[in-house]
């Protein structure tokens, strides 16, 4: 008996039993989600033994790049599950048309916040410090941070791809190369180990950049090798606009979302380095902490939202019904057992 072409096999989001699928499709998000948290502190370690204003600086630059993380995520989760309804649908042509404008959007985004970061940045730490030497250490590390974005932009688009697809084993290899570089080239670059020379803060930030770069280089492989259910020729494709708002119809609440809690990190900022710089560097560790405890959540959240749109293609009203309902009891265990933890420890 001949096989199926790829496009017409029953895919597994519309198939299996729901507290298995979405275990499976999680675990490796929440895998390597867990080890990016793990770099956002060991990078806080490195950059600490620099000194105060080192690790006060770095602090103050998170509410502006969980900016670029609110749009690269909200973008992504708009392709995901336009994506997958898509396929759920079996509507195939709108499908491969919603993941060619997906390789199109990192870079328009990348571009915007080069462009705005080379005149905000300089005004964004003004607006935090009158410190010249955190000002310059800040302006230095968020600049090339920023300005080099295009490689988390394209990282993060390239997991929301193969979690779309149900692949989230591959995406989960995207993010962990990512973290295990920056950790590796951090102190190597920060301290100038085995003849590099020591750069400091902007070490931190080149090894961040030349990670998400590597990550995004493998995410595009994997997608292009791997992700069958795509077609990614972009062979005469143009840019439809009816796309990018359905895209964006579904990514602009996450976005929003997700920039709230920015701002909320850059009041808080702002309202601790009126008492003292130490609370703010201090309150960045803490940040690094919590995401211990979120990360997993978020692994979860990228789990369920292929599935949720998948059968919300297919009309399976029941099979939506039963993942919300897992996930948001998986997610209450999650940040339950989180609040014990910090609590006792």
């Amino acid at each position: 008996m001949e096989p199926l072409p790829d496009k017409i096999r029953p895919n597994r989001m519309g198939t299996e039993p729901i507290p298995r699928l979405l275990i499976m499709m999680s675990l490796p998000m929440i895998a390597s989600m867990v080890v990016q948290a793990l770099y956002n502190v060991v990078d806080s370690m490195f950059v600490a033994q620099l000194g105060e204003s080192a690790l006060t600086a770095v602090s103050l630059s998170y509410p502006a790049m969980s900016l670029m993380i609110a749009f690269g995520v909200g973008t992504g989760i708009g392709v995901n599950a336009t994506l997958s309804r898509n396929l759920g649908a079996e509507n195939y042509e709108r499908a491969d048309n919603i993941a060619r404008t997906a390789l199109i959007l990192p870079l328009l985004t990348s571009i915007v916040f080069a462009i705005g970061a080379v005149f905000l940045v300089p005004w964004y730490f003004r607006l935090q410090t009158d410190d010249p030497e955190i000002y310059q250490l800040g302006v230095t590390y968020l600049g090339i941070v920023s300005v080099l974005g295009f490689g988390s932009f394209y990282q993060t688009m390239c997991e929301k791809l193969l979690n779309s697809t149900g692949k989230t084993h591959l995406a989960m290899y995207t993010q962990m190369l990512g973290a295990i570089v920056n950790i590796v080239l951090d102190p190597i670059l920060i301290f100038g180990l085995f003849g590099f020379p020591a750069l400091g803060v902007a070490g931190a930030a080149i090894a961040t950049v030349i990670g998400q770069v590597m990550a995004a280089g493998l995410g595009l492989y994997l997608n292009i090798r791997h992700n069958t259910d795509i077609n990614f020729n972009m062979r005469g494709f143009r840019l439809k606009g009816a796309l990018v708002r359905d895209i964006y119809r579904v990514g602009a609440p996450s976005i929003l979302m997700q920039s709230t809690g920015a701002f909320m990190t850059f009041l808080m900022n702002n309202i601790l380095i009126a008492f003292t710089t130490t609370a703010t560097a201090i309150f960045g560790v803490y940040f690094n902490l919590q995401s211990f405890v979120f990360m997993p959540v978020f692994g979860l959240n990228n789990g369920m939202v292929p599935i949720v749109s998948f059968n919300h293609g297919a009309g399976k009203k029941s099979r939506i019904n039963e993942t919300v309902k897992v996930a948001m009891m998986l997610a209450t265990g999650i940040m339950v057992t989180g609040f014990l933890i910090f609590q006792l420890l």
